[in-house]
């Protein structure tokens, strides 16, 4: 989703400040260690030439290419964070969002220092030889200046990026460390063949779930919003069909939520009744667009989505999406942030006035981190999760149920024999450790909120978290003096 103009003059990176500065009130740590954990530590800009080619002529010629990455803390190395591909790409914004990756890797207790990096184009004008040699490229830069590898900065995909380009970076570093027995630790988010783990590809759609769900199961907090506890039923509306987008929805909906609004970059689809998930997205694969869409009200401004009547909005594409200007307009009783920084301050200051449960990026999206971390542990481990002790426990299940049928001289139906055989496998176990460390780390951020009366909200409550947490790394690890 690209950004109103009227935003163009907001610092991303201020804004990302102005809420650590707000957190850090309600903490006692001297201000030159809050000064620290806030800057930026390293920040790389750059800019190459490339030979592109233009997609629709074929037409060759030579771009400077503008690039950026961005170490923000290194209290723990390496540091982590994605790689996006936009237009919209400029220091500030990889600043604010290396930033926020140091406090969400805090937040969900992944020993990763925050970093991000960007590169300012806009891939539907190149070829794909192009992109490739824009990503070979970007990566050489990070390899000369020491900015990318397994124990000192590990990248993902991001907006723009997926498997592929990952793919590329890693198969570029190698060629540089060649026999670097964890080289494959350099980069996440890489195929399966190449590295990769199974449940990489969902996991901040999922994680968006995991945390949503939480927080919709507790009793109490939902009365005070006026929704009552559980998924089933709830009216979701989300903004962006991406990798985020599509997977938040499709666990939402498979969990028994009714999808009524859905946003792509130029156009929103509304049906109060529900729309058909897959359906849409068959669409889009086949038209390219949602224009045509026939099954719901098309709205050539996608920010209806944004304001349609739902229960749960789900923001899932770029930052400043939620402005003061349309925040009043705004139905959701709960807005769960799966993209970074969605709501501007301003707008957050409206919403919480009017009883809005909103659940911070900084928290709901780590799930992408999350499982980026367990990638990064499988590498340079060299032993596939699940693979020594699968057999072992369908072996162990397969006693148990036996003695069980023959103790009572009952026989399990087939169907629960195989469920209760079943030892886990990679994905049972990545996506078994996405939840305990959503499920836990919502209530540690929950907890605060309530012990602090004067903490009126949650994302104020995820800052002192990640911020406690921070701090007390540089003060044990003998970092700070």
């Amino acid at each position: 989703m690209s950004k109103k103009s009227d935003l163009s003059n907001i610092s991303f990176f201020k804004n990302v400040e102005k809420y650590f500065d707000k957190a850090s009130a309600y903490l006692s740590y001297d201000k030159g260690l809050l000064d620290q954990i806030k800057a930026c530590n390293s920040v790389y800009q750059m800019r190459f030439p490339v030979v592109v080619e233009d997609k629709k002529s074929g037409k060759k010629s030579v771009e400077v290419i503008e690039a950026y990455r961005v170490q923000h803390s290194q209290h723990n190395v390496p540091c982590k964070g994605g790689i996006r591909y936009s237009m919209d790409v400029n220091q500030d914004e990889v600043m604010a969002l290396a930033s926020l990756m140091t406090y969400k890797c805090a937040i969900v207790d992944v020993p990763f220092g925050g970093a991000k990096g960007g590169i300012k184009i806009n891939k539907k004008l190149y070829s794909d030889d192009t992109i490739e040699r824009i990503t070979r490229r970007y990566t050489t830069e990070l390899i000369k200046k020491n900015f990318i590898g397994p124990g000192i900065d590990v990248p993902a995909p991001d907006y723009g990026t997926g498997e592929r380009e990952m793919s590329w970076i890693v198969d570029t570093y190698l060629a540089f460390h060649p026999g670097e027995i964890n080289g494959y630790g350099c980069v996440t988010g890489k195929p399966i063949s190449n590295g990769g783990v199974h449940g990489r590809r969902e996991a901040t759609g999922r994680g968006v779930y995991f945390g949503t769900r939480e927080a919709v199961n507790i009793a109490e907090d939902m009365k005070k919003i006026g929704l009552t506890p559980g998924i089933a039923g709830k009216r979701i509306s989300v903004q962006g069909l991406g990798n985020v987008g599509y997977y938040s929805a499709k666990f939402f909906v498979e969990a028994g939520a009714i999808l009524v609004g859905v946003a792509e970059i130029d156009c929103a689809v509304l049906n109060p009744k529900g729309l058909d998930l897959e359906d849409l997205m068959k669409w889009k694969a086949d038209k390219g667009s949602l224009l045509t869409y026939p099954k719901g009200k098309v709205v050539k401004k996608p920010g209806a989505a944004l304001e349609v009547d739902c229960d749960i909005l789900i923001p899932a594409a770029l930052e400043s999406q939620i402005t003061e200007e349309n925040a009043p307009r705004i139905k959701a009783k709960i807005i769960a942030e799966g993209a970074n920084g969605p709501c501007t301050p301003g707008a957050e200051d409206i919403l919480l006035k009017k009883n809005v449960l909103i659940i911070p990026d900084m928290y709901l999206n780590a799930g992408g981190v999350t499982v980026s971390y367990f990638e990064w542990l499988n590498i340079l481990s060299h032993v596939r999760f699940g693979r020594m002790d699968k057999r072992f426990t369908e072996n162990t299940n397969k006693m148990f149920v036996n003695q069980i049928e023959t103790l009572t001289g009952k026989s399990v139906s087939a169907r629960e024999k195989s469920i209760l055989l079943e030892g886990a496998d990679e994905e049972d176990l990545v996506n078994s450790g996405l939840e305990d460390t959503m499920i836990n780390s919502y209530h540690n951020i929950r907890n605060t909120w309530l012990e602090n009366k004067k903490i009126k909200d949650m994302r104020t409550a995820a800052f002192v978290v990640a911020i406690d947490k921070v701090a007390s790394s540089y003060t044990t690890l003998g970092i700070w003096p």
